[in-house]
């Protein structure tokens, strides 16, 4: 399939781009980790079927020194003895909040637990904020058939 839209291109897409970097930046200044937040955006675009986002995420966590074995053990990060029980909590955080509708309560209470006793209030409203940002991103990357393989860390700098 070709990309139907270079969505950043237009008017709106322009716009809404900058606001998106915008919010972005919010997170990324965050007390939450970076290597948690490259994590949880990988997983949640692996969910997705985001080519785009995946690639923009391994490749960002990999530019910032994220090892290859952890990036190619996300997707089965519960069989994986390289995450710590916070990154762990996040994951779970970030699949459940991906999955909504396979749970009639969205997150569970013990997903929830597991997440505040890792992190702060500020880490914890960065990481609702991100899963809630990665599944938007991916959702407009899905939906005009933007393809993973070409981006260059630092590539989106631009609108922020």
């Amino acid at each position: 399939m070709e990309p139907r839209i270079d969505l950043f291109t237009t008017e709106i897409g322009a716009r809404l781009g900058k606001r998106f970097a915008n919010l972005g930046l919010v997170v990324e200044r965050s007390p939450l980790p970076k290597a948690t937040r490259e994590l949880v955006s990988l997983r949640a675009s692996q969910i997705n079927g985001c080519g785009w986002c995946i690639d923009m995420h391994t490749k960002e966590a990999a530019a910032a020194g994220e090892t290859a074995v952890r990036l190619h053990l996300v997707a089965a990060w519960r069989e994986s003895t390289v995450f710590t029980e916070a990154e762990r909590a996040a994951l779970a955080l970030a699949e459940e909040g991906t999955r909504l509708a396979d749970h009639h309560d969205g997150v569970s209470d013990a997903t929830w637990a597991r997440v505040r006793e890792h992190y702060d209030d500020e880490q914890v409203a960065a990481l609702v904020a991100l899963v809630a940002l990665i599944n938007a991103a991916n959702r407009l990357a899905v939906i005009v058939h933007q393809k993973g393989g070409s981006y260059e860390p630092g590539m989106l700098a631009e609108f922020a």
